[in-house]
């Protein structure tokens, strides 16, 4: 699967995303690129794009793009906080449809 770190990540995380092609969005050439306009790139290239930004939630209609987003619910940004939360990131992947958002780890019921 193809994969884009968003720049809030720590690039680092895409070792633990085994199996899939991950990119960052600085490689892409994209950074400093607003939300809307950043998935709208990414959705020409990528299936996903995973981000801490908890804000992208509600800011975004996400149904308008053809690329799902995981939304990374960790304590800080650094690859210690976010590490842990690869195992659910691999289980979720192939779940994902295009247009959808997933927190990562999920709220339990």
């Amino acid at each position: 699967m193809k994969i884009l770190l968003d720049e809030c990540v720590d690039q680092r995380f895409r070792r633990d995303l085994v199996g899939h092609d991950v990119a960052t969005v600085q490689e892409s050439g994209w950074a400093g690129k607003k939300n809307g306009e950043l998935l709208a790139l990414a959705a020409k290239t990528y299936q996903v794009f995973i981000t801490v930004d908890r804000n992208l939630y509600f800011q975004q209609n996400f149904s308008a793009f053809s690329i799902a987003v995981l939304v990374l619910v960790a304590r800080t940004n650094r690859l210690a906080d976010l590490r842990p939360l690869a195992k659910d990131v691999l289980s979720e992947l192939p779940l994902l449809k295009p247009g959808q958002v997933s927190l990562i780890p999920k709220k339990s019921s």
